[in-house]
């Protein structure tokens, strides 16, 4: 399969059909015994749109992505995501199958590569669960049976379509940990579009990045929104980032949702004004 049959199959695996939201959050509440993390937050991602999850350090933004990607189960609340052709209630699912069925992919605001494998490999691995499914759990693949050699194939062609996407392909023999720190975040993002998701969580991805690489990233994100159709949340405290690529941001502050919409509204919002800037005394 070539690299314009990825992209293609990807774009027709991600672009759903629908007249509602992708991601529909209602109610969101998530307690740790007497602290409420995230306090009855409700809002919506759409279908190819960048939403931004902004406040300040403590609102809860890392919070709700564990909820949404099953690392907590929220306390209260549903968490809907429609993929046109079914639907997925979230809080009722395990991590894996959010993962796997709901197809959902996250980044974390550590980079958690494995740094003892290839650029290569590490795209391999995200595809791990396919692969294995083709070799039978490893018989099919030992015999070197020829829908294993097909799946295999694929895969690599897969690998090699982000590689190039992120400007890796050059270094995909390389072990990951020989990356600079930029081309690191490159490769997570890549290693999470691998599985083909329709959501994609990203969790500040332009941490620790200069001006540069911050455009840099700016460009992938819009090139997969644009050419995958996919919708990406995005977790961020780089204004710049935010403000330049975002469809729709939504503000928490102290677990509670302050302010919803688009860029232009957000930034001259009284309330996002205060909550980053205080008030003046009296």
């Amino acid at each position: 399969m070539s690299a314009a049959g990825v992209a293609e199959r990807a774009g027709r695996a991600a672009t759903v059909t629908g007249a509602g939201p992708l991601l529909t959050v209602e109610h969101l509440t998530m307690r740790f015994g007497g602290l409420v993390a995230v306090d009855d937050v409700s809002f919506t991602a759409g279908r190819s749109e960048i939403t931004a999850i902004i406040g300040p350090n403590g609102a809860g933004k890392t919070t709700l992505f564990n909820c949404l990607t099953g690392f907590y189960k929220p306390s209260v609340g549903r968490l809907t995501l429609d993929q046109g052709t079914g639907r997925f209630y979230l809080e009722r699912m395990d991590d894996f199958r959010i993962a796997r069925a709901a197809r959902v992919a996250r980044t974390f605001q550590n980079i958690r590569l494995f740094a003892s494998m290839t650029v290569l490999e590490n795209l391999l691995v995200a595809q791990h669960h396919e692969l294995m499914r083709a070799s039978g759990f490893s018989l099919l693949g030992l015999l070197g049976f020829r829908r294993y050699r097909r799946a295999e194939e694929r895969a690599i062609e897969r690998a090699r379509y982000w590689l190039e996407r992120v400007g890796l392909v050059d270094r995909a023999d390389q072990v990951a940990s020989a990356l600079p720190y930029g081309a690191q975040r490159r490769l997570e993002i890549a290693r999470a579009m691998c599985t083909e998701p329709v959501l994609l969580c990203l969790d500040e991805p332009a941490a620790g990045l200069n001006p540069r690489e911050s455009a840099e990233l700016n460009e992938l994100l819009l090139l997969i929104k644009r050419e995958h159709h996919i919708g990406i949340l995005l977790i961020e405290h780089d204004m710049s980032v935010v403000m330049g690529i975002s469809d729709h941001v939504v503000v928490l502050d102290y677990g509670r949702k302050i302010s919803d919409g688009t860029p232009t509204f957000v930034r001259s919002d009284p309330a996002v004004i205060r909550a980053y800037l205080g008030e003046e005394e009296a």
